[in-house]
């Protein structure tokens, strides 16, 4: 009797390539296709670009409603350097605020840079800890794309940011360091215990969501597992933290 030929399983049809309007789309909705395609192409030029160009804007916003010369003031009336300021006689003072708020508008408008020199400082750190720590085998360009897309949410922060600002807000009381209601940090008194502040500016809503899309990132181009991915990521940046917050009260 003749045997009937043994028909292989047709393979799993692979997902289509996403485009960088659908990869950003889904990076809010479905993170996990994103991620996936990273794997397939490591871009990451789309959201570097609309991170830039909703900071820029916020910037711009911001110097027109508040002032660098004022935000530079403000910054200064909340640092350790406040009651020194305070006894330089006033043309001192007139030309410290300036020489500041130009340091300010050339490093705010000069965001795009900046940027990609933290984003490339994280993703190396990222990328050392899950292959060396976690067994991962994620190269540089895949953790940096993933880095970017993560940092996604943060034009929600800038968006809302421009609303607050053409709401009317009290120029005195704006803080470029903390502008955006979504911390608890936002809330306290930046000159009362500054671990207690720092600690709390980390439980931040948009960083809590970039850190969670970190780490989905990371999972879904290694082996590791997402919640130990979340898990990782976040560790790492409680340290980060913890080391910046204590750094602060000491000063």
């Amino acid at each position: 009797m003749a045997v009937a030929p043994v028909v292989p399983a047709s393979a799993a049809p692979e997902p289509s390539p996403l485009s960088e309007g659908a990869r950003i789309i889904n990076t809010f909705i479905a993170p996990g296709k994103t991620f996936t395609d990273i794997g397939r192409s490591a871009s990451w030029w789309a959201p570097w670009l609309l991170i830039s160009i909703v900071s820029i804007a916020f910037f711009v916003v911001m110097s027109r409603q508040i002032g660098f010369e004022q935000i530079s003031k403000n910054e200064i009336s909340r640092s350790s350097k406040a009651e020194q300021f305070e006894k330089l006689p006033a043309d001192q003072q007139a030309k410290q605020l300036q020489i500041s708020a130009a340091i300010t508008r050339y490093v705010c408008y000069g965001t795009p840079v900046v940027i990609l020199i933290v984003y490339v400082v994280i993703a190396a750190v990222l990328m050392a800890v899950f292959n060396f720590a976690a067994g991962a085998s994620v190269a540089f360009k895949t953790a940096f794309a993933i880095v970017v897309y993560a940092g996604l949410p943060g034009i929600i922060s800038g968006i809302l940011g421009i609303i607050s600002l053409f709401s009317g807000i009290d120029p005195g009381g704006f803080s470029i360091r903390n502008p955006v209601a979504s911390n608890l940090a936002y809330f306290m008194d930046p000159m009362g215990n500054k671990f207690v502040y720092g600690m709390a500016s980390a439980l931040d809503i948009f960083m809590i969501w970039t850190v969670v899309l970190t780490g989905i990132g990371f999972a879904c181009n290694s082996k590791v597992k997402r919640s130990t991915a979340i898990a990782i990521v976040a560790g790492l940046y409680l340290v980060y933290k913890l080391v910046g917050s204590g750094l602060s009260a000491l000063q």
